[in-house]
């Protein structure tokens, strides 16, 4: 699972596709909210200090 911002969607995507060998769901993180988690606020690769915007699972 990777949150990240727009900018590193394409990444999570390749990263989760080789972990996992599947294609993985994308959830808009601007427009849902999670009853019991609460998403980073920002982007999880590296150094990025972006909003995280997109949860990649």
């Amino acid at each position: 699972m990777y949150c990240v911002c727009k900018e590193h969607v394409e990444l999570a995507i390749d990263k989760f596709v080789d972990e996992y060998e599947d294609a993985p769901d994308i959830v808009d993180l601007v427009t849902t909210k999670f009853a019991e988690w609460e998403a980073p606020a920002t982007c999880e690769m590296g150094d990025c200090a972006n909003i995280a915007e997109y949860l990649v699972v």
